[in-house]
Order: structure tokens, then C-alpha cells, then sequence
């Protein structure tokens, strides 16, 4: 008994000191954790209460401001490139515009086509943006002449002026370009200088500001204090069917009339047609550096990567709408052509450019299926203006009118029908679609029809106005400054090339230096 005695006190002293032990290692821990706690208090509050110089100088930006510089530059980035893109779209002219021509008007329209760009960057610099950007009125700005005095960012954007100039830059070469397609062939060089300069120093920024401009009556329409209170609705544009499209066409249309048909052109009407290009193959690809230009052209208008749903969206409706004006030109030009029954390579060209220029104004605000119909209706119109002007005499080599002038037109309407009532506006730091803009075939009423249809008319009939009395004043100097070339420029050996340049772009053969039964065999005719 004695010996269990002695084992059980044993156990018991044991068990007694093991419990002794973990109650002193469990104060000793408790006791560590507390002061660590106490001490991590002390960190975060005793600086805040006893503050010093060193740790008010030290102060971290906020992060709201951090996050606000870095979507600034992402945009600023996104616009850049954008700007890059549409200004890729000048090799896209020169070589529609030279696939469409004929050979001896080739060097002339590459000439035309670089000096444009370089007179723009110019004028632009100088005074375009100032007209089109700055405050001013309802009609003009009146600020920021050579990039004189500008803010560090512009205005209800997070991207800084310098870089919106050069992105509005190439939109305003862009409208320039337009304007040589429908009067190649027979316009003087020095004319040519004299109505780029009027076009693009004033005539597309001064009118371009009605629309895009801080304080434009067209953009400020509907709102209190300003003209058609009662319509409630601006007049939208967002990335320039009319701004840009609509007045390039429209001023081509005024120079074509004026000048008259080349010389020597048999319209379908008295037994000709339109001569085809000659070198198809440099037109398609043209065409096609153009639609890849759309890319930055539309996308790239949002000015903002925050917007990724918007542009997302734009690039998409851009894709589609082009690919329905392509298919409904040809089949159009299957069924109603001068080559019945023949697939057109000239009118698709041309159609899938008119979808791209409809839609570039309601991009942001249609659905998908939205653009597909409204391309759609564009391929169709093309055809038809096409055969119009044709019917009508009017000479136009690119189809210039009816691609930009008119479904530029059709694009800004067709916002007021299309709009799908899920968008409202795109913005530095993301879409605000608290108010959408909804169109008639989404249950909206005509309101934003008619705003459309003020605007884009107005701008149209304007434009036509202004640029018809400009082509006409030029038509009646002297030469060499006349804004037609004399006839034996346009006829004699070589063309507008060897006569304005001195140099041809091709070897011609002795078949190839006179105009003399040019166009008597219709669209075969491609010297």
C-alpha cells in the first residue's frame, strides 16, 4: 500500500505542476499579445495626435489622385494611338483615290493628297482648332490661337490639349482629303492650294464648332437659354457623319458642279458611263487601310479607355455596319447595275465605306443588330446617289458625294430611329448612361429625329452654300490660279501629271498621251 501511496503522489505532483506551467506560459503569452497589441495602438494613433513637420511633409498623394493620373494617361494613351490610326488613313485616300482615277491624274493625286495634310497641320495649328475648340459663341471660338494659353487638359476630358489637337488634327486632313475625290481630273494645283485653304481654316472648324464645340448652338440646342428650348435635345454627333463626312461631301459636291464634268466624259444618260479605275486592286486596298483607319476614327472618339463597354461596343457596330453596306452595294449593283448580273468591285468598295460613314455618328448609342441595318440601308444608298449623279451629269470619280456627303447625312438621321435607349455618354472615368438616348423603333419619341435632321440639314445646306460661292470665286481668276486647269492641262500629253508636276507615274505608250476618244467606250476606258 505503501508503494502505491507514493506513485499516486507522484502522478498527482506531476499533473499539479504541468497545470502550474501552462497557466504561467498562457499569462506570459496573453501578456505579450496585449502589449503588442498596446504597441500597434500607439503606432496608429499617437503620430495623428502628436504630429510633427517631419510627418506633415512626408504626407502620401491620395489615392483617388493616383488613381485619377493613371486613368488620365491610359486615356491620353488610348487617344494617341486612336490619332495614330486615323491618320493612317491618309494612305488610305491616296490609294482609293488613285485606284479610282485614271493613270494620267495619278501624281496629281498624290500631290494634292500630301500637301492637303501638310497645309492642314498647318492651319489647324494656327487657327482651325481655336475656331473649332475654344470658347467663343455659338458660331466661332475665339481662344487658343496657336495653341496659345490652352488649360493642361481639355475641358470635361482627362486627356491634355496637345494630344486632343493632334487626334482632331486628322480628322480635320480627313475632311480635307474628301473634298480632291470628287474633282480629280481637272483641277488646277494652285486652285487646289486656294480651297484647301479655305476649307480647312475655316469653313470645317468654324462649322464644326456649331457642333463639337464647348459652347456650339447646335450642341447647346434644347437646353434652357438657348434655340428649340421646347425639343429638349442636342444635336449629337459622336465621332462626325456630318462633322467630318458631311462636309467633306457636301464641299465636293459644290466643287464638282462648278467645275463641270473632265473633259470628253459620256455620262450613262448619252451612251457613256463612269470610267473604271485604272488599278482596282490599289483601290481595294485602299478601301481596306480605311476601314482599319475606322478603328481609331470611332472607337478612339469615346477619348476615353475607362469606357471599356463603349468602345467595345463601337468597334463592333463599326465592323458590322461596314460589312452591311459592302453586301447590300453589290447586290445591288447585281441586280440594278450597268453590268447586270455581275458581281461590282467599284460599288463594293464604295459600300462598305458608306456603312463605316453612317455609322461613325450613332456608333455609341445603337445596338448591333442596329448597325447592320443602317450599313445596310447605306449600301443601297450609295447605289443609288451614284446613279443619280450620274443621270445628272455631275461628275464625280470617287463617289465622294454619295459615300460621304449623303450617308454621312443617313448615319446622323438614322440616330434618331436606331438609337437603342441603353446609352447615354462616355466620359474620362467611364459611361454615365443614367440618361439614355432612345430612338423611334425603341419606343422614344421624334425628339431626337428631330434635332438630327436640324442639325445635319443645317450643316449641309451651309456647307454647300459657303463652298459653292468659295469654288465660284476661285473658278473666275485668272490663271494660273483658276480652280479649273487650262483644257490643254487636261489633254495634252500626260494629263494634270507632266502639266502641274512634270513627272508621270507610269511609261505611257503612244495610245496613252491624248484624251482623244477617251471615254467613247464607256466604263472601258481606263487611260
Amino acid at each position: 500500500m505503501k508503494v502505491n501511496f507514493t506513485k499516486n503522489n507522484l502522478l498527482s505532483s506531476v499533473r499539479q505542476l504541468t497545470r502550474e506551467k501552462w497557466a504561467l506560459g498562457a499569462t506570459i503569452f496573453g501578456g505579450k499579445m496585449i502589449g503588442l497589441g498596446l504597441v500597434v495602438i500607439a503606432i496608429m494613433s499617437l503620430p495623428g495626435l502628436f504630429g510633427t513637420s517631419v510627418h506633415a511633409a512626408a504626407a502620401a498623394p491620395k489615392p483617388t489622385d493616383i488613381e485619377t493620373s493613371m486613368m488620365n494617361s491610359i486615356d491620353t494613351v488610348w487617344t494617341l494611338v486612336a490619332a495614330f490610326l486615323v491618320f493612317g488613313m491618309q494612305a488610305g485616300f491616296v490609294m482609293l483615290e488613285v485606284g479610282f482615277a485614271r493613270k494620267r491624274e495619278t501624281v496629281n493625286v498624290l500631290m494634292e493628297c500630301i500637301f492637303d495634310t501638310c497645309l492642314c497641320g498647318i492651319l489647324f495649328y494656327a487657327i482651325g482648332y481655336a475656331f473649332m475648340f475654344s470658347t467663343g459663341n455659338g458660331f466661332i471660338g475665339m481662344h487658343w490661337f496657336f495653341l496659345q494659353g490652352t488649360p493642361d487638359l481639355y475641358p470635361g476630358t482627362g486627356v491634355p490639349v496637345i494630344a486632343h489637337w493632334i487626334f482632331q488634327y486628322a480628322f480635320a486632313d480627313t475632311c480635307s482629303t474628301i473634298v480632291s475625290g470628287a474633282m480629280i481630273g481637272r483641277t488646277g494645283f494652285r486652285g487646289d492650294i486656294l480651297y484647301s485653304i479655305g476649307i480647312t481654316g475655316f469653313i470645317y472648324p468654324i462649322i464644326g464648332h456649331w457642333a463639337w464645340g464647348p459652347d456650339g448652338w447646335l450642341a447647346l440646342m434644347g437646353s434652357a437659354g438657348h434655340v428649340y428650348t421646347s425639343l429638349g435635345q442636342g444635336f449629337r454627333d459622336f465621332a462626325g457623319s456630318t462633322v467630318v463626312h458631311t462636309i467633306g461631301g457636301m464641299a465636293s459636291l459644290a466643287g464638282a458642279v462648278v467645275l463641270g464634268p473632265r473633259i470628253g466624259r459620256v455620262f450613262a444618260r448619252d451612251g457613256g458611263g463612269m470610267p473604271a479605275g485604272h488599278n482596282l486592286p490599289l483601290a481595294a486596298v485602299g478601301g481596306f487601310i480605311l476601314w482599319f483607319g475606322w478603328y481609331g476614327f470611332n472607337p478612339g472618339s469615346t477619348l476615353s479607355a475607362m469606357d471599356i463597354q463603349g468602345i467595345g461596343r463601337i468597334a463592333t457596330n463599326t465592323t458590322l455596319a461596314a460589312c452591311g453596306g459592302g453586301f447590300t452595294a453589290m447586290m445591288a449593283a447585281l441586280w440594278w447595275g450597268s453590268t447586270k448580273g455581275k458581281f461590282d468591285l467599284g460599288f463594293t468598295i464604295n459600300g462598305f465605306l458608306a456603312g463605316l460613314v453612317a455609322i461613325t455618328c450613332p456608333c455609341y448609342w445603337v445596338s448591333p443588330l442596329g448597325a447592320v441595318i443602317l450599313g445596310g440601308v447605306a449600301g443601297f444608298i450609295v447605289f443609288g446617289v451614284t446613279k443619280l449623279l450620274e443621270y445628272m451629269r455631275i461628275d464625280d470619280p470617287i463617289g465622294a458625294v454619295p459615300v460621304h456627303g449623303i450617308c454621312g447625312i443617313w448615319g446622323t438621321l438614322s440616330l434618331g430611329l436606331f438609337a437603342s435607349g441603353q446609352f447615354g455618354a462616355t466620359g474620362p472615368y467611364g459611361a454615365d448612361n443614367s440618361a439614355p438616348v432612345t430612338g423611334l423603333f425603341y419606343g422614344g419619341n421624334a425628339s431626337v429625329l428631330e434635332a438630327q435632321a436640324i442639325g445635319t440639314f443645317t450643316i449641309a445646306i451651309s456647307v454647300f452654300v459657303i463652298s459653292w460661292i468659295m469654288m465660284k470665286a476661285i473658278m473666275m481668276l485668272p490663271y494660273p490660279w483658276k480652280l479649273r486647269v487650262e483644257a490643254h492641262g487636261e489633254t495634252g500629253p500626260g494629263g494634270l501629271d507632266m502639266f502641274d508636276h512634270g513627272a508621270s507615274a507610269y511609261d505611257y505608250d503612244d495610245g496613252d498621251v491624248s484624251l482623244s476618244g477617251l471615254f467613247e467606250s464607256g466604263n472601258k476606258v481606263t487611260a
